[in-house]
């Protein structure tokens, strides 16, 4: 992601000063994941210091636990049941957004005993969000920023889930939306995303570029009030991501999984997760023990598995070449956090052909009657792939992560399904095919 200037930084930190007692609940400042300098909460993502990146801090509750634990459980059946772990202010349940998450943890047995699996094997399938992918839950988050900031557009540079939950947060709420989409994205995203009624602005060139941008549009005075939840709003979009392990944990009753495959695009998904389960053992809301993370990614983009296996700490970018659009993300942000929290926890990145991204969406809907998106065709790929090399234990309870729904990416599986037969209307033709 590009870093504002020097000057526009010092145009943020005001801003920043500004916002500082605006309210957002337990959101204490933000501060830099490199240097640990803390800012004012504000619309910046930078440090002005050393030009990290930002992430938000916390003042979070203490006490008894168990008091917590209840309070999250009577809280309403979306991501704000955990408000007091986010940065959103208290009554935000009371506000028009589109109140995503507590989406099912499906017990995927079937899909275990062709995988060899005798742990537990369970897929988080957020395809049930309201624009049908995880998304939801990061601009969420990232409106609460943005009214709280007074910013009148909301908009961000995407693969296509995200300019979706955009359009549709912003007409929930009553902004203007303009989002900025690669030229070439899969045609049910696109109209996903301009169904909503707002500006849908397709660039040409990957996703890097329309992100480039993005940046760029900040900085000028054509972007004065616009709220970008993935550039000058990333630090309170991206803990959107946690509320996928909050979930995950108090569905499995409040327990830590053993392992979880997670997909990467830019790797804030990742981060988070595991800034979340990292939250949730300080709280004390579940009992400390070791689990693995493991990162998947296509192989025609995946600069992080390739630094994984390299043993570099340094992501070298690519250009995009994959059917898992949105993944495509040829120089993530948060990649080099992401082998850091591979490495850290035990597990791994690693990727796979388009080939067997297909195979998986196929074997997820034949045996658990979930069609996963290609990104969810990515995760259950790998996961195939790191059991058979004994990389993943199959005896831990494992979680994978489908984060959107087939049904936007249906070219890549048309072309391998199909009717069973073509009949005339009479039993003798449903005979004849073989079908009785």
């Amino acid at each position: 992601m590009s870093v504002l200037t020097s000057a526009d930084q010092a145009d943020s930190a005001d801003s920043a000063d500004s916002a500082a007692t605006v309210d957002l609940g337990p959101a204490a400042a933000l501060a830099c994941r490199e240097c640990g300098e803390r800012f004012p909460l504000g619309p910046i993502f930078a440090c002005a210091s050393c030009f990290g990146p930002l992430e938000v801090a916390y003042d979070l509750p203490g006490g008894d636990p168990e008091e917590l634990r209840r309070r999250i459980e009577s809280g309403p059946n979306n991501i704000w049941r955990y408000a007091p772990l986010l940065p959103v202010p208290a009554d935000v349940a009371e506000h028009p957004n589109l109140n995503p998450g507590c989406t099912p943890l499906v017990r995927a047995d079937r899909l275990a005993a062709e995988l060899g699996v005798t742990g537990g094997l369970y897929v988080k399938d957020d395809s049930g969000n309201p624009t049908h992918s995880f998304k939801d839950r990061v601009v969420a988050n990232a409106l609460e920023a943005a009214r709280a900031f007074g910013f009148t557009t909301l908009s961000c540079s995407s693969t296509g889930n995200l300019a979706g939950a955009v359009g549709a947060a912003a007409a929930r709420a009553g902004l203007r939306s303009c989002v900025f989409i690669p030229h070439d994205l899969e045609q049910g995203k696109v109209v996903m995303a301009a169904v909503y009624g707002g500006e849908l602005v397709a660039i040409e060139g990957t996703y890097d570029d329309v992100n480039r941008f993005c940046s760029e549009l900040i900085g000028d005075p054509i972007g004065e009030g616009w709220g970008f939840v993935n550039v000058n709003l990333r630090p309170y979009y991206a803990e959107g991501s946690k509320t996928l392990a909050y979930e995950i944990c108090e569905q499995l009753g409040w327990e830590l999984p053993d392992q979880l495959v997670i997909p990467i695009a830019s790797g804030s998904q990742l981060t988070k997760i595991d800034k979340g389960l990292k939250e949730l053992i300080q709280l004390g809301l579940v009992a400390d023990r070791p689990y693995k993370i493991f990162g998947a990614q296509a192989e025609g983009c995946s600069p992080v598995s390739r630094a994984f296996k390299d043993g570099h700490d340094v992501v070298r970018p690519v250009k995009p070449n994959t059917i898992a659009k949105s993944l495509a993300i040829g120089n993530p942000a948060d990649g080099p956090y992401v082998l850091d929290i591979a490495r850290r926890t035990g597990g791994a990145v690693e990727d796979v052909t388009d080939e067997e991204v297909v195979t998986a969406i196929k074997l997820l809907a034949r045996t658990e009657g979930i069609f996963a998106e290609t990104a969810g065709g990515v995760t259950l790929g790998v996961t195939r792939k790191l059991l058979a090399a004994g990389v993943l234990d199959p005896a831990a309870t494992t979680v994978v992560l489908n984060t959107g729904d087939g049904l936007k990416t249906l070219d890549a599986v048309a072309g391998t399904t199909g009717p069973s037969a073509t009949i005339r209307p009479n039993l003798d033709s449903f005979r004849e095919a073989g079908l009785a």
